[in-house]
């Protein structure tokens, strides 16, 4: 997708939508290079797997939707930076306040891939060993508690999102 419109980019000289596409802006800018083939595809007013069908078909609305969004790139790489800025002050807010505030998710990681570990793998070695039968611990039950953990570490979105879609209001 982002092919076809970092070859209108190369083009027309759209430099910021070249530079994000042919990650020479981070090599972890898939968010904002998401954000730019989404807001070209939204200008051209075609569906995001129709597009490079779409730059095939109709060369000229294409180099429109990539010269507006080209237009919004300042605001945009602003907002991304912005974001960044905001996960950084929250990354140090979290540090500097009590231990507590910050030590539950990577325990949590811990305790689950012990957890995990142990029940796939070191109880049976242990039965085996001792010749004794640890009961495993219910993997429906493990898998629920992994799931309640990542809804909360990903902000409750995760969870929030999957009773939408689940409930049909998609």
């Amino acid at each position: 997708m982002s092919a076809a419109i970092l070859a209108v980019a190369s083009q027309i000289g759209a430099p910021l939508i070249r530079q994000v596409l042919s990650s020479r802006i981070g090599a972890q800018n898939t968010e904002l290079a998401t954000s730019v083939v989404e807001a070209v595809a939204k200008r051209a007013g075609v569906a995001l797997p129709d597009l490079d069908r779409f730059a095939d078909e109709n060369p000229p609305r294409m180099i429109d939707a990539v010269r507006a969004t080209e237009a919004m790139m300042p605001e945009m790489v602003a907002l991304y930076a912005q974001g960044l800025e905001g996960q950084f002050a929250l990354l140090q807010a979290e540090q500097k306040g009590h231990w507590l505030g910050w030590a539950w998710r990577p325990f949590m990681m811990w305790l689950l891939a012990f957890l995990w570990l142990w029940n796939i793998v070191a109880l049976h070695v242990a039965n085996a060993i001792w010749k004794i039968a640890l009961p495993p611990t219910d993997s429906a039950t493990l898998l629920g508690l992994t799931s309640v953990y990542m809804a909360l570490y990903m902000g409750g979105h995760t969870l929030k999102d999957f009773v939408r879609v689940s409930r049909g209001k998609a």
